[in-house]
């Protein structure tokens, strides 16, 4: 299937399938190459990208087969992004996301209290007191950032409390967050090393806080269950490092971006937006279908252990495969010809691929939703509408699927 399509004329062409291109996202023209890579070659070999060649997995069926195969399909052989580390310039970072069996199995379980059921019910109280005061003090038909008022403070403090993190610090969390998940900085030795530096900042931070609980009684917070686990309260520097910058990111930038999907999505659907304004009943599903929609995290990537066939194409031992859930999402032969709307009551929409799938799914996507549901919920007590004034500034990059800032006003429906 990967030879239906034209392949590039020369290594220096850029190839039109290569969809890890950044001005894609940063221009939100990301859909198009996508649509034909669906129709035409689901697992497409793209060789010349900034990345080196990959496998372009861009079907759900496909990407949930990858996903149910981790001993065939390595998170810990590559690690989980298109951009190699390279070991003579980076510091390689260990996290459980990027991990096998079974060491995976042991640091996912010490995390996973913090997102239990009866967690979610715990902390929802004070989600909605956080969410609830934030929305009072925002203008009603007055310009602002929707992106920077709402959904960088809303999750910047929820990771606060999860973490036990000082409250006037913690914009910290968003500043190591951003440096953290922008794959495009691994281009030059210049920003890998600026970015080397901020994550040793944010790791000797967290030093302090491990330090002080240590010795001390259990607490709800992540921290401390590393602290009192068996799985992780030896880890060296890089591994607690790596584990926090996981943790970070996938606090940060999944709930970040949907709350921001939320504002943006909708006020290019007016008519799914009135439908969900008439029926707040719709709001569980219609944050399943805004997470769907937006896609938080376009990728992750695997590596092959040995080699294997995958929808006809034969994959080597060590080749790199990019699992573009940004695509999976749009998949018509899933959700349907109108796959790229936002539809609040779309009736699959919890099929999304969004959070992962298999043993490494996201292990806060509750805790997310949530989150995104308080937001919703709370936006309806008091009638209020977002109405985007301008166009979003989006992080050009192919793995965080986000927006920098977003111009809105408030009003009352």
């Amino acid at each position: 299937m990967a030879t239906s399509v034209d392949a590039p004329a020369s290594p220096a062409a850029v190839d039109p399938l290569d969809v890890s291109r950044p001005e894609l996202y940063r221009d939100d023209c990301w859909q198009e190459p996508f649509a034909r890579l669906r129709a035409e070659a689901p697992v497409y070999r793209c060789e010349h990208s900034d990345f080196g060649p990959y496998w372009s997995v861009s079907t759900y069926r496909p990407i949930v087969e990858i996903e149910s195969l981790p001993d065939i399909y390595s998170s810990e052989a590559g690690g989980i992004v298109l951009a190699d580390v390279e070991p003579e310039a980076d510091v390689k970072l260990p996290m459980f996301i990027a991990m096998d069996r079974p060491k995976h199995t042991g640091q996912r379980r010490t995390v996973a209290p913090a997102f239990t059921p009866s967690e979610m019910a715990r902390m929802s109280a004070d989600i909605r007191r956080r969410t609830a005061e934030i929305l009072d003090e925002l203008p009603v038909g007055k310009g602002f950032d929707w992106v920077d008022r709402v959904s960088i403070e809303l999750t910047t403090q929820m990771l606060a409390i999860l973490f036990d993190f000082p409250w006037e610090d913690r914009r910290k969390l968003t500043f190591w967050s951003d440096w953290a998940g922008d794959i495009e900085l691994v281009k030059t030795p210049e920003l890998r090393q600026q970015r080397l530096e901020h994550m040793f900042e944010c790791g000797a931070y967290f030093q302090n806080l491990w330090n002080r609980k240590i010795g001390k009684e259990p607490t709800p917070d992540l921290i401390s269950m590393m602290i009192h686990s068996n799985a992780m309260s030896h880890m060296d520097q890089y591994e607690f490092l790596g584990n926090l910058i996981l943790l970070i990111v996938g606090g940060n930038d999944t709930t970040r971006n949907s709350m921001s999907a939320y504002a943006w999505g909708l006020n290019q659907y007016p008519d799914e937006r009135a439908k969900l304004e008439a029926n707040p009943d719709l709001i569980p599903n219609a944050v399943s279908e805004i997470i769907r929609w937006q896609t938080p995290l376009a990728h992750m990537r695997r590596t092959a252990t040995q080699d294997a066939e995958l929808m006809g194409q034969h994959i080597r031992e060590g080749d790199k495969l990019a699992l573009w859930y940004i695509s999976a999402n749009r998949d018509e032969s899933v959700f349907g010809p109108d796959a790229d709307r936002i539809v609040v009551d779309r009736p699959n929409a919890r099929r999304h691929l969004s959070f992962g799938h298999g043993i490494h799914r996201c292990v806060g996507a509750r805790l997310a939703e949530l989150q995104v549901g308080i937001l919703l919920e709370e936006m309806a007590k008091r009638r209020l509408r977002v109405n985007v004034t301008g166009e979003p500034t989006r992080v050009a990059a192919c793995f965080v699927h986000g927006y920098r800032s977003l111009p809105a006003e408030l009003s009352r429906y």
